[in-house]
């Protein structure tokens, strides 16, 4: 027994667009595929929630257990970029100040959801047990340590940890002779 979707599911599930050799876990819970564009060599693990606009590009891995709300905004994951799991990733969230009513059962007059637009930057890896909130770019190269809060914007080829997460120091580029060897 196969665990992942074949090409001809795929399809009916409805994706804007994805590429070759994509596997996505029957068990991932999939809401608004219409809106999601995957690319090559694509791998979603078991348990993931999609939802909202997600562009996923090549050689990228979500493993199990994330939770990706692109909402309008979206979530974009560049090539080799990979995001470990137990990951959430938000494009929109409520505001939590006590000024506003908050979660989908609400009408939307009385909550204050922001929404931005996430990007995660080629060779970019988000470790495990981690929260990305909305408006984050995580830079070309950048790691992210395993249970991180990423409140605010990364620059390139860093690594970062903590609550909110911190510049530890700088990360290898071997990767990108790597990258060569592949084509």
């Amino acid at each position: 027994m196969n665990s992942f979707y074949n090409e001809r599911e795929l399809q009916d599930i409805g994706f804007a667009s994805f590429g070759e050799n994509v596997l996505v876990s029957k068990k991932a819970s999939i809401y608004g595929a219409e809106n999601m564009i995957i690319g090559n060599n694509v791998r979603i693990d078991d348990f993931c929630i999609l939802s909202g606009k997600i562009v996923i590009g090549n050689y990228v891995h979500v493993a199990a257990y994330c939770g990706l709300f692109g909402g309008n905004a979206g979530i974009y994951l560049e090539d080799f970029s990979g995001v470990s799991s137990k990951n959430s990733i938000y494009a929109a969230s409520d505001d939590y100040s006590g000024g506003f009513l908050t979660n989908p059962t609400v009408p939307q007059e009385l909550r204050n959801v922001k929404e931005e637009r996430v990007l995660i930057k080629r060779h970019a890896l988000v470790g495990s047990g981690g929260c990305i909130l909305p408006g984050v770019v995580i830079g070309t190269g950048t790691a992210v340590a395993a249970m991180s809060l990423v409140n605010k914007s990364l620059d390139d080829w860093g690594i970062y940890g903590g609550v909110p997460c911190k510049f530890l120091k700088e990360r290898k580029k071997d990767i990108l002779r790597l990258e060569k060897q592949l084509n």
